[in-house]
């Protein structure tokens, strides 16, 4: 399956965080959307491993996404080498994105940053020729995406642009909200975590109105690129 736009994540949940609104608004406009998931979030403070396997799918399916994928690298430990990047690339080549959206290029949580950088360096190893990569028994094709952007995350990063949410603000607080386990619930005796305060969730939603107001909007989400920004003519950005 060819997909418009692959999503990648350190941790289910960091997809959702940063560009769920997003997601949903290109889902909206017809474009085919994937998510894949780095680990499995298996050193989580709240949850379990399997229980973010089922908020992940609940997560999905919110967001109307045509398939996730979980390549169950190790949370916390894996790195940016030949073994990982084969298996990003498996991905890429395997749905051949025209864009490829990942994690924020710096941030609080180390794998957020590692994740990043891991995504943006199988997108460019994809593209060579003499990088064999087998799946089912199947030689793949090259493929490079044509655009490599960067959601936020913990950190206030500056963005080179933003993305007008407004109509989808509520599905992505809904999808977030698929992650119970990790957010604020006075019924829980698992330890607190920076995100699962009580003034969590209303953060993101300042940030998104922060962004939009920057720009015009009620809610925005921001990204970062890795090169150049173009546009056709002076009237194409709103």
């Amino acid at each position: 399956m060819k997909l418009d736009i692959l999503v990648f994540g350190a941790h289910p949940d960091d997809a959702e965080l940063g560009a769920a609104g997003t997601i949903a608004k290109e889902v909206s406009k017809g474009k085919k959307v994937g998510i894949v998931d780095l680990t499995r979030g298996e050193l989580g403070t709240r949850g379990t491993a399997e229980i973010r396997d089922k908020e992940a799918e609940n997560a999905k399916n919110i967001l109307g996404v045509l398939v996730r994928e979980n390549l169950g690298f190790r949370d916390g430990f894996f790195v940016n080498d030949e073994a990982h990047q084969l298996e990003v690339i498996k991905m890429i080549r395997k749905y051949r994105p025209e864009i490829v959206l990942c994690n924020a290029i710096n941030d609080r949580h180390i794998d957020h940053a590692k994740g990043s950088e891991l995504v943006s360096h199988a997108c460019f190893l994809s593209g060579l020729i003499k990088i064999e990569t087998l799946l089912d028994g199947k030689v793949q094709e090259k493929w490079r995406p044509k655009l490599v952007y960067h959601y936020i995350q913990w950190k206030n990063l500056i963005p080179d642009f933003a993305v007008d949410i407004s109509l989808f603000m509520g599905k992505k607080t809904e999808a977030i909200l698929a992650y119970s386990s990790q957010f604020h619930d006075p019924k829980s005796k698992e330890p607190e975590t920076p995100i699962s305060s009580k003034t969590f969730i209303e953060s993101v939603r300042y940030r998104a109105q922060d962004l939009g107001r920057l720009i015009g909007v009620d809610y925005a989400e921001g990204f970062t690129v890795e090169r150049m920004l173009a546009v056709d003519s002076l009237d194409s950005l709103i």
